[in-house]
């Protein structure tokens, strides 16, 4: 009974939720935030404002307004849950299949925004719990009258190599109406940006955080030199760990039957996927790991399995205009799975600007870093002045999908701020199969999953 006393004490109340409060100041770094103690202080002790002045008291006997209860309710788990959104989880759901089989299409995910650090809002004038688009009318869920510049509170680590990291999408800041999931950039380099946008438009711009979410693997962090050579990653010379999740794909030539769907399926494979040409007979584009391959390779019915390896030149005219850094220049003659050596840029490390790695740094120097750029006589201006070197303000790094041939990442858009980490998936929390009806579509191995 003294232990219920207490805790029914308002000085003890007002002490337990005065100290969290003012740990949560500590952790925000915004000291005018101190103030806000003279509210949790009237709230517990003094309680002169009626705070939830939706809130009724009731006589006793009086009958309860359950519209009033209903609101205070929702009020309550609108701000508990957009608190939680802001500084600790979020939900995210598993689009496309770029990181299959490490996250599968319809992996419902909690996105620990503590590993990282939370970044605080830049657009913080937002529609609560959702992201940028309204689900009812589709327009943008934000207003951009305030924008705050990137600072991110305390992590528990920064971005380690090969770690999965949920980010904004580095390209995302100009969003076609009409196909908003594709990558504008692309299709301005590909058609023009006219002609893109009076086929796909109009255009959206969106600030950083309101960017779409993206998940990938970090292969290489700031200061590496990555190569991709025959499709395997080697970071500063070593060649990247064999997570079983990781796949390319892989030509298998059969002796004219379709290899078994439950074999597929034991895989964690969707056959729906895999298009069996009967003319080869077999699968021009089978995703395997390495061991899979062998697994394959040793079936009765199949003849000859061999990996799919891009080298140059590649085998449509358009590649260079869709594979970073987006020119035919001899330095850069790349394709998706024979790539660099590629540095990655480093916060405080200064590199001397030519025009041949220009196409490198550009979007970093512009749309990253807030400077202005432009080559006047071949002469390399920044913000008006002549530039013959560069120093980096934030770290970037390189993200690659374990789904290595279905996957839009670094190759294709280059480098990811540090300030677009949002932070790294925790739990799975469900998982579905959009190919199977209901009950058989829930993968129930997977529920509660920690990634």
């Amino acid at each position: 009974m003294k232990i219920l006393r207490i805790k029914g004490n308002k000085w003890f109340r007002f002490g337990i939720w005065a100290l969290l409060y003012l740990l949560w100041v500590v952790w925000f770094g915004n000291w005018w935030f101190l103030l806000g103690l003279a509210v949790v202080f009237d709230i517990f002790i003094t309680r002169k404002v009626k705070w939830a002045f939706w809130k009724k008291h009731y006589k006793p006997g009086e009958k309860r307004n359950s519209w009033l209860e209903w609101l205070d309710a929702i009020i309550f788990a609108l701000v508990v849950s957009t608190f939680i959104k802001s500084f600790f989880f979020e939900a995210y759901m598993i689009p496309t299949s770029s990181m299959e089989r490490t996250l599968m299409t319809g992996d419902y995910l909690f996105v620990s925004k503590l590993s990282y650090g939370p970044k605080v809002s830049q657009t913080p004038l937002s529609f609560p719990l959702v992201h940028n688009v309204l689900p009812v009318t589709g327009g943008e869920s934000y207003l951009t009258w305030i924008q705050n510049p990137y600072r991110r509170l305390k992590g528990f680590s920064k971005v380690n190599r090969d770690d999965i990291v949920v980010f904004n999408f580095p390209h995302g800041d100009t969003v076609l109406k009409q196909i908003p999931t594709e990558d504008y950039y692309t299709h301005a380099r590909i058609h023009g940006r006219e002609q893109t946008i009076r086929m796909y438009g109009p255009v959206v711009v969106r600030p950083d955080d309101k960017k779409d979410n993206y998940v990938k693997r970090c292969v290489a962090i700031a200061g590496d030199t990555l190569s991709i050579i025959n499709g395997k990653v080697h970071v500063n010379g070593v060649p990247q760990k064999d997570y079983p999740g990781i796949q390319n794909t892989f030509t298998v030539i059969t002796s004219g039957a379709p290899v078994n769907a439950r074999i597929m399926e034991n895989m964690g494979l969707n056959p729906e996927e895999l298009y069996f040409d009967a003319s080869l007979p077999g699968y021009t584009s089978f995703p395997l790991n390495e061991k899979e391959s062998n697994e394959i390779s040793a079936l009765g019915n199949v003849v000859e399995v061999r990996q799919n390896i891009d080298v140059y030149p590649p085998d449509f005219p358009d590649f260079k205009l869709m594979l970073f850094p987006f020119t035919d220049s001899l330095s850069y003659r790349w394709t998706r799975d024979n790539f660099g050596p590629l540095w990655i840029p480093a916060q405080g490390a200064t590199v001397t600007l030519t025009l041949g790695n220009l196409p490198l740094y550009r979007r970093i120097i512009t749309a990253y870093e807030g400077n202005e750029l432009e080559v006047k006589e071949g002469v390399i201006h920044i913000n008006g002045q002549p530039a013959n070197s560069y120093t980096f303000k934030m770290d970037y790094y390189f993200m690659l999908g374990d789904n290595r041939h279905n996957s839009l990442d670094s190759r294709y858009w280059g480098f990811v701020p540090e300030s677009h980490v949002v932070g790294s998936p925790a739990v799975i929390w469900f998982s579905k199969n959009q190919y199977k009806a209901f009950p058989r579509s829930i993968r129930w191995k997977r529920i509660f999953k920690f990634v």
